[in-house]
């Protein structure tokens, strides 16, 4: 009998092991099968993403801003000096090196300097913004969350605007995002090697715009760390006890800063972040650089020069930044902050997401210099919100009905929106007044009209039977298909109608291809499309043209209409910028000219 049960007893732990093993085997199957639907679906993503991000990069003709990374990329390749930014000779140090040498780096991918090449740095980091995003957020919370979460920052409209414009703003977004997913991967684990990492990966990030790469980063992580457990411990633990309690609890929970790598990690970041502007001083006897970083970093912040914004800009911008997603946050940020579920505190993902949003949030409000773009780094957390409160499967799983009433209030907005966009066929003579009326007719129409029935569809599909994942999912459609159509379709299209490009085409052919004896008056013109080998001689006073006109040194002059009146010189105006009807005086005004100077 005893054999017997023995027997019993080994083949019982026979079976159990078999079955503990199948489990575990299953188990591990079923992850496998998750990772690979997530890696599929998250492919998909990336890969629109990249469409949008990257098709038709180089058929605008540079805007704005983005002749400054053009031209001083451009310079730096005409002077070999990669150390010194110039705009036509004249230092320009009001950013980092970091996002000009990537510019030159795209060079040999595009064939060469020109709008694809200044722009691909960005359209890079735009997509490489949103597969970090995604995995950030599947840490956070699930795979479905992760998703929606990289298809909401994809298709908001001011990161692809971001992601197909040469500037810094999304290359100090991603660099962002890189820093928080990486803390989160190490967060339990305090100091480390990873530490190194972090301070490496935000040097990197302020080289190309500024010290925001070091100060985002580092406030969102530490507030965070703080307030993970709830916002009454964090001012129980500050207020209560002992001086040393405090400070010891502050410690441990900053551990990820208190230790002995933040010492090696600060001091490698500090060498990343310096040895450019050391070397640049070295070369040219002047620290500019550093006075540079100081100027438009710390003054800036705390005693503004220029771009001084209302205290509540950003409470209106971030709706015109987001857009059409915009139109859900309120429910989300309502739905996040509905902090009990039965008397249950929220996750830690759920703080997290709300640390990161409100942090920048203030940040950038309580810096005197305010500029609607600046709050870009905000977009991903906001995604975050949408998403995580979008993937619920049924409306009836929100917690707060004030965000039930308030997703249904946006996505209302959104549909109405969307179904409207048919009046765009309209001719504008027909609906506008002068000198608006002679707006030309909407470009690439069947693409337009084949977009709009889509959109239709999935307003149709979401209003069947109304949840927060059909919402998801029919908000997704329209915005990819809206940003499709305006940014490769609509944008290129008017190129016809921009004359920076052509005029500095036409200006060279003019003059003979030599730029020699043209001057500059109170303007760099298109500079970029003139492609000088060496600087071209600027002015801003009447007397000092009129003395370069006299010794022989000036014989063609670019100037915009506004100044001409005020010119005391023989001229003769050879060629203008287009103008178009709809334009503004002041638009008319500001257009440039081709002047000859004398008889």
């Amino acid at each position: 009998m005893a054999e017997q049960r023995a027997r019993q007893l080994q083949f019982a732990a026979m079976t159990s092991d078999c079955a503990s093993r199948d489990s575990a085997a299953s188990q591990h199957a079923a992850g496998n099968d998750n990772d690979s639907r997530f890696r599929l679906r998250a492919g998909c993503v990336l890969i629109l993403a990249a469409i949008l991000f990257f098709a038709r990069l180089g058929a605008r003709a540079l805007w704005s801003s983005e002749f400054r990374w053009a031209e001083i990329a451009r310079e730096m390749l005409v002077t070999h000096n990669y150390f010194w930014p110039t705009i036509n000779g004249h230092v320009y140090y009001d950013k980092p090196l970091g996002s000009y040498w990537l510019v030159i780096f795209s060079t040999p991918f595009t064939g060469g300097l020109n709008e694809a090449a200044t722009r691909l740095p960005c359209a890079i980091a735009g997509l490489l913004a949103v597969a970090i995003l995604m995995l950030l957020v599947r840490r956070l919370y699930d795979a479905r969350t992760a998703i929606l979460g990289g298809v909401i920052l994809a298709t908001s409209f001011s990161f692809v605007f971001f992601s197909r414009n040469a500037s810094a703003d999304v290359e100090t977004l991603t660099g962002e995002l890189a820093a928080l997913l990486l803390f989160n991967h190490y967060e339990e684990r305090g100091g480390g090697l990873w530490v190194v990492g972090l301070w490496l990966i935000m040097a990197a990030t302020s080289l190309t715009k500024g010290l925001l790469g070091f100060a985002l980063p580092l406030l969102v992580i530490g507030v965070y760390a703080c307030l993970r457990d709830g916002v009454v411990p964090f001012f129980q633990a500050i207020i209560r006890g002992p001086l040393i309690d405090r400070i010891r609890w502050l410690v441990e929970r900053n551990r990820w800063f208190f230790n002995w790598y933040t010492v090696a990690a600060v001091a490698l970041g500090a060498l990343v972040y310096g040895l450019p502007f050391q070397i640049s001083s070295r070369l040219m006897g002047s620290e500019k650089g550093l006075r540079m970083v100081y100027r438009e970093n710390v003054v800036r912040f705390f005693h503004p020069f220029d771009h001084r914004g209302p205290i509540y800009l950003y409470v209106y911008v971030i709706f015109a930044l987001m857009a059409p997603w915009s139109a859900l946050l309120p429910a989300a940020l309502v739905e996040t902050h509905s902090l009990r579920r039965g008397g249950a505190e929220p996750a830690r993902a759920d703080r997290f997401a709300l640390v990161y949003f409100w942090a920048t949030f203030i940040f950038f409000t309580v810096s005197g210099s305010r500029r609607s773009y600046y709050i870009l780094p905000i977009l991903p957390a906001a995604a975050i919100l949408v998403a995580r409160t979008l993937a619920y499967p049924s409306e009836s799983e929100l917690r707060s009905m004030i965000a039930r009433r308030l997703l249904t209030v946006g996505y209302a907005i959104v549909a109405l929106t969307a179904v409207a966009g048919i009046v765009l066929l309209i001719p504008a003579r027909a609906i506008l007044p002068s000198p608006y009326d002679a707006f030309p007719p909407l470009p690439a129409k069947l693409a337009f009209i084949v977009f709009w029935v889509v959109s239709v569809a999935a307003v149709a599909y979401a209003t069947g039977k109304f949840s927060p994942y059909r919402v998801a999912i029919s908000v997704g459609t329209i915005a990819y298909l809206a940003m499709v159509y305006i940014f490769i379709f609509a944008i290129p299209a008017a190129e016809a109608y921009r004359g920076e490009k052509p005029f500095g085409y036409a200006v060279l052919n003019k003059i003979g291809g030599s730029t020699d004896r043209l001057v500059l008056f109170k303007t760099e013109g298109p500079l970029f499309y003139l492609n000088p080998p060496k600087p071209i001689a600027e002015f801003n006073k009447q007397q000092d043209l009129q003395d370069a006109i006299a010794k022989g040194s000036a014989r063609w002059m670019i100037v915009r209409r506004r100044d001409m009146p005020k010119l005391d010189t023989l001229t003769t105006v050879e060629l203008g910028e287009a103008s178009y009807p709809w334009e503004t005086d002041y638009n008319y005004r500001n257009k440039v000219l081709l002047v000859r100077l004398g008889k």
